[in-house]
């Protein structure tokens, strides 16, 4: 029952609604009309919504903020909800900026305030916030008495779809607070899940978009939820789950069945409250999932023998961290890991940077005569994560996602040969390079790609389109306000710099050894041997399924030889490069 409902409104279509939604509970709902597009990943028909939730007991939560663009609504409303003198906690359910982009808000009214998230996000948020604050590290398990019956119990659901997704759940109301698991991007004055049919395709169309790649997660969180008697989803966007809720867990649990069947799978073992292992475990992930194949991370803490059994079964690749060789659990689950391992299955290692760290090669080399295949070099850490550092490991994780696709890749090559293929393929493009650093000094990384899907697109601006493969690793250093090189190959005289950069790097390495460059006003390398280049900063980027579109504009460049020509670059069919 509706105990309280007010609505403010603001001239932009950006309004905001306060819900009683169970005792002692109230959702204070940003709702944004108009918002047509979401991350790139898709189209939004129907706008959108970011929930917030207030619970009270002797002491008084805020469950995640909400977007920066609702800074003056939300605030406005929060203030009238809640004396930010008094807030104990504030639960960062995870740190994606629509629900916790007024996080560094409120903490600058309320010192206060402990806030309550797993280890990566509370890690995450001293990035972001830039301010010292008060933090309480949860997991698995873990509870939080608010008092008069509201024991907040947290439940550990990574890549939903962040790597520090934890859901909250309040036995006293039976409602488990699940940010964006179970959510939709659907904006109307309805808080509840009255009429379903409305709703269906958006709810699809969010699980396939952001729930679907990690169909295993989904699973492992379902599993986590089975001893919950939940009766409320209260979910990040769109309206809450009340009246259907059990057919809407129903729909993810086969779902998600049917896609986890037919999707491999890696399994990365870390040991979350030593060193930087979850940190390092999270860009490997990154990495993997980039290749379109499922990324699970897994705490080897927390698991029984017959859990890792199950999951070493099920992955057709591994990852693990070393663990501290105090951790007893952790030894006993290694020592199950290399019993389950098998030879189709490929492997890798990383320290986690630990005072105590279990001796890496000595596990190796066990591995090895198991017969795994490793696909990356032991990553050693000797010293706090650096950009560097994640970079290595997101490559690391690309290569074994890619060599996991491998059969998949060459049957898709070999089993389209229709005319419509030979025709695409008879479109011509140039040949380029594309460079780019991001940081200065010991924090800069920097990568380069051969390209020839590139073409100008705008005159006002000077701008141009690069189609960029998901899994590459430049991928990384386009993003909105990057900066990069955009080198011009030139006839005759591209064999050597195309025979380089089509090399395969290992992991981190410089991909600039040998080659002759300078550097350019944007701090991007140049090379010497290019007949032209041009400076651009990346503007906007379109999901084109396996490739990006990269938009940017042009800001300067040169030709080197005037009378040079572009290489050209002939393919016969359109299915491969």
């Amino acid at each position: 029952m509706i105990l309280l409902q007010e609505r403010l409104r603001s001239p932009s279509r950006l309004t905001l609604q306060t819900v009683e939604i169970a005792p002692d509970t109230t959702a204070i709902r940003s709702l944004d009309w108009d918002r047509d597009r979401f991350d790139i990943e898709f189209e939004l028909q129907n706008g959108t919504t970011y929930n917030s939730f207030i619970v009270r007991g002797d002491k008084i939560a805020l469950i995640d903020t909400s977007h920066q663009k609702f800074r003056d609504l939300y605030m406005d409303a929060l203030r009238g909800q809640v004396d930010l003198s008094t807030l104990d906690y504030l639960i960062v359910s995870h740190t994606e900026p629509d629900h916790s982009g007024l996080v560094a808000d409120v903490l600058a009214l309320a010192p206060q305030v402990i806030v309550v998230g797993a280890k990566v996000a509370i890690q995450f948020l001293e990035n972001m916030v830039h301010r010292p604050f008060h933090s309480q590290v949860v997991k698995q398990g873990d509870c939080l008495d608010l008092g008069q019956g509201h024991e907040l119990e947290f439940i550990s659901a990574p890549n939903l779809h962040w790597p520090d997704t934890i859901f909250t759940f309040d036995p006293k109301t039976q409602t488990l607070f699940t940010c964006d698991a179970f959510g939709m991007h659907y904006c109307d004055d309805h808080v509840y899940d009255e009429v379903p049919q409305i709703l269906e395709a958006d709810f699809k169309t969010y699980y396939d978009c952001l729930m679907g790649p990690n169909a295993r997660s989904v699973l492992a969180a379902l599993k986590r939820m089975e001893p919950l008697t939940v009766e409320m989803i209260a979910t990040g966007h769109g309206p809450l789950l009340k009246h259907h809720h059990a057919d809407w867990v129903n729909c993810y649990r086969q779902w998600s069945a049917a896609q986890a069947s037919t999707e491999p799978i890696v399994t990365v073992f870390y040991s979350e409250d030593y060193g930087y292992s979850h940190l390092i475990a999270q860009q490997i992930g990154i990495g993997i999932t980039k290749t379109g194949v499922e990324a699970e991370l897994v705490d080897l803490s927390e698991l029984d023998q017959q859990d890792v059994r199950d999951l070493v079964n099920t992955a057709a690749g591994i990852a693990i961290g070393m663990p501290s060789q105090t951790d007893a659990v952790a030894q006993t689950n290694l020592s199950t890991i290399l019993a389950a391992a098998h030879a189709k299955q490929a492997i890798g290692f990383f320290e986690s940077g630990g005072d105590q760290d279990e001796p890496l090669y000595p596990l190796r080399n066990k591995f090895r005569e198991v017969g795994v295949t490793e696909l990356f070099p032991p990553i050693l850490v000797k010293e706090p994560p650096t950009v560097a550092l994640n970079q290595c490991c997101e490559e690391a994780g690309t290569d074994l996602g890619q060599w996991l696709t491998r059969d998949r890749t060459v049957k898709q090559i070999k089993a389209i040969d229709t005319e419509l293929e030979r025709a695409l393929g008879r479109l011509s493009g140039g040949l380029y390079i594309i460079t780019a650093r991001k940081g200065t000094h010991d924090k800069a990384i920097a990568s380069a790609m051969l390209a020839s899907w590139v073409t100008q697109a705008s005159l006002s601006p000077l701008g141009v389109a690069i189609a960029v493969a998901k899994d590459r690793a430049i991928e990384a250093l386009l993003h909105c306000g990057d900066r990069f090189v955009l080198n011009v190959l030139e006839e005759n005289n591209y064999q050597p710099l195309m025979r380089h950069f089509l090399k395969r790097f290992p992991p981190g390495a410089d991909r600039f050894a040998g080659v002759k460059t300078y550097d350019a006003s944007n701090g991007s390398p140049i090379l010497a041997d290019a007949l032209a280049y041009m400076e651009c900063e990346v503007t906007s980027r379109m999901d084109c399924g396996d490739h990006w579109v990269i938009y940017s504009s042009v800001q300067a460049g040169r030709v080197a030889k005037a009378q040079g020509i572009t290489a050209v670059h002939h393919r016969k069919v359109g299915n491969h490069y």
